[in-house]
């Protein structure tokens, strides 16, 4: 029970960690890209960003927001494991939130927080080989980094990303049957799916299924996916601002950020509040975002272009449902953090 408790804190304090690093990354990256964002116009590709300024504000936005992923997946490892454990998982981090193998899978941050803990505990069974004093010199700058990422490396590629793939395959299948009368049900499905892993492989792959039906001229779909983009970071950023004692003055701060990051459609301003407390902040925004889907859908809102939150409101069929549905389930998910998430002190009493 002592050594269950201990991994327990272990993985809580690495994700914490993890968590503490990748902040700024996200905070930069958010605001840069809000901004850029926020003078653009909206056409049929997303938002055009025209002034070549903003455009390179918008590349230093997202520059920050590709940091952001392999911070988390490197200091998850190294609060495991120490200095030896950081470029792996940093590396790890990277793959799992890109495309590789030959079906270009990707796993995002779920995939990189995986790959964190299990390069940390990786590198710490590394530390325990008996070897003699003139390898031992060498082992953490150039052994345990080249073993570590390709040993994960490549179980990651050809074992962890496979079945990922095939049931991001079956998911598009069973989202293509389910058009017409199932409206409200893939409402739904596609709020609940843009919200459960926040920009991750499940989230793209709703992205590409409606995609592909605007490419058909259906935008309903579209419209749905977008309302639920923009509900995960509202969410947190309002929960910090009524619910002030279940957050640290650093979750606070990072809610003015998601704010933005809400009002622009970038669901990963939520991200850093999942990693940090999964089992309440995961249920609360899935079950938001699959209500404001779902209104969306049953009210036949359009978007008409691929981007979200209220800056394409001029391009949105249906402009008062886009926002009712929004506000709804980002209030849904607020009420259900009120109700299930503690204050600080009682989680630390915990």
């Amino acid at each position: 029970m002592k050594k269950e408790n201990k991994v327990l804190k272990d993985l809580q304090k690495a994700f914490n960690t993890g968590v503490s690093f990748m902040l700024p990354a996200v905070v930069v990256g958010g605001i840069f890209l809000a901004i850029a964002l926020a003078t653009g116009k909206a056409t049929d590709s997303g938002m055009e960003i025209t002034s070549p300024f903003m455009q390179n504000l918008n590349d230093l936005g997202a520059a920050g927001f590709a940091m952001m992923i392999p911070l988390l997946s490197g200091y998850i490892a190294h609060s495991l494991a120490g200095k030896p454990a950081l470029a792996p998982a940093m590396i790890l981090g990277f793959v799992a939130n890109n495309p590789i193998g030959s079906g270009q899978i990707k796993t995002g941050f779920l995939g990189a927080m995986i790959m964190g803990v299990a390069v940390g505990y990786f590198v710490r069974w590394c530390k325990t080989w008996k070897v003699p004093a003139t390898i031992r010199t060498i082992m953490p700058i150039l052994i345990v980094p080249v073993v570590t990422t390709f040993v994960l490396g490549m179980l990651y590629i050809y074992v962890i990303a496979v079945p990922i793939g095939a049931a991001m395959d079956w998911l598009v299948e069973v989202l293509g049957r389910m058009q017409g009368g199932s409206a409200i049900v893939l409402g739904l499905i596609i709020g609940a799916m843009t919200a459960v892993d926040m920009g991750g492989p499940i989230n793209k792959t709703a992205t590409a299924f409606t995609l592909a039906l605007m490419s058909e001229g259906i935008y309903a779909p579209n419209g749905a996916h977008r309302i639920a983009v923009a509900i995960p970071p509202l969410a947190m950023a309002i929960s910090t601002f009524i619910d002030r004692k279940k957050y640290t003055s650093e979750d606070r701060d990072l809610g003015i950020s998601a704010l933005f990051m809400g009002l622009i459609g970038i669901t990963e301003g939520a991200i850093p509040f999942a990693v940090k407390d999964m089992k309440r902040v995961l249920p609360a925004i899935i079950i938001g975002s699959a209500i404001g889907g779902a209104l969306g859908m049953a009210n036949g809102v359009e978007a008409l272009v691929p981007h979200g939150g209220l800056i394409i409101l001029p391009v949105v069929n249906g402009k008062l449902w886009y926002v009712i549905s929004m506000l709804v389930g980002t209030l849904v998910s607020v009420a259900i953090l009120h109700f299930t998430k503690p204050n600080i002190e009682e989680l630390k009493a915990e």
